[in-house]
């Protein structure tokens, strides 16, 4: 399987978690085509089929991360 360069899976997570924190899917056209293409693109480059699998792969893959952090599936503020 193709494997993303950590300094590519940092970008494309940190650009998500900025138009997710802006709201992007409820902005505009452009905004929300953004946020598709770098959900994709997580997606093809982590091997999975949904953004969500795809953001754990991602983080779970830089460098020291840990077997068991699984924050991004935690609910938020816990």
């Amino acid at each position: 399987m193709l494997m993303a360069h950590p300094t590519v899976l940092n970008g494309l997570l940190e650009e998500y978690a900025a138009l997710a924190t802006l709201g992007a899917d409820h902005g505009d056209e452009r905004a929300r085509r953004r946020l598709d293409d770098v959900s994709y693109t997580l997606c093809v480059v982590t091997g999975t089929r949904d953004v969500d699998s795809a953001l754990a792969a991602a983080r779970h893959r830089l460098p020291g991360a840990l077997p068991q952090d699984d924050s991004l599936l935690s609910p938020a503020g816990t």
